[in-house]
């Protein structure tokens, strides 16, 4: 089932999410659910507090990025099949140098900014059969699992721009929160009466 994705300005997407255990009510439902929505919205990763859940999940499919031409034979095959689920996520280490790529999210339509993050994580979690996983994972994979895993922690990618960016998209980010956007996917906007 396709969820509507909830816009900038909701209460839930500042939420630190909670851990979860495997007798999470309907997992494996919720986690259908999320890969449906995610691939109608065309992301590339989706988090639970996007769908209106404030608790410690969410994917990643990183094959759109597989297209880029610009990218080794390598990288390509490699971001071609990471597609993963990630529950009770820890970052513990981020590493390497920082480099700046143009971010965009399903809950904030419309906007796109050059976000600046490390190379490469370490990163402990748990996938959909609650099997604990410890990984390192560099490039644009580890790019997505950030921004996803900023949405755990209540973070948006529009906290690590610039101050004076951020004001100047404060009319823009205002009228997503009050549906005043296009999208091609539901959305559910805080300060709409539309919903």
């Amino acid at each position: 089932m396709i969820l509507p994705i909830v816009a900038y300005g909701d209460p839930v997407l500042r939420k630190v999410g909670k851990a979860i255990d495997k007798d999470y009510p309907n997992l494996e439902g919720l986690i259908a659910d999320m890969e449906e929505t995610m691939r109608h919205a065309q992301g590339v990763g989706l988090a639970a507090p996007q769908i209106g859940k404030a608790i410690r999940l969410f994917l990643v499919d990183t094959a759109p990025f597989a297209e880029d031409p610009d990218l080794d034979k390598e990288e390509q095959s490699f971001l071609k099949n990471f597609h993963k689920v990630f529950i009770n996520a820890r970052i513990v280490e981020e590493s390497g140098e920082h480099w700046s790529f143009n971010e965009g999210c399903l809950s904030i339509p419309d906007i796109r900014e050059e976000v600046s993050r490390q190379e490469t994580i370490t990163i402990e979690y748990y996938d959909a059969q609650f099997i604990a996983h410890r990984e390192t994972i560099s490039g644009l994979a580890a790019r997505v699992i950030q921004h996803e895993y900023d949405h755990i922690e209540g973070i948006l990618f529009t906290d690590k721009i610039a101050s004076l960016k951020k004001r100047l998209l404060r009319k823009k980010l205002d009228n997503i929160s009050k549906g005043k956007v296009r999208a091609d996917y539901r959305m559910r906007f805080p300060l709409s009466k539309r919903n």
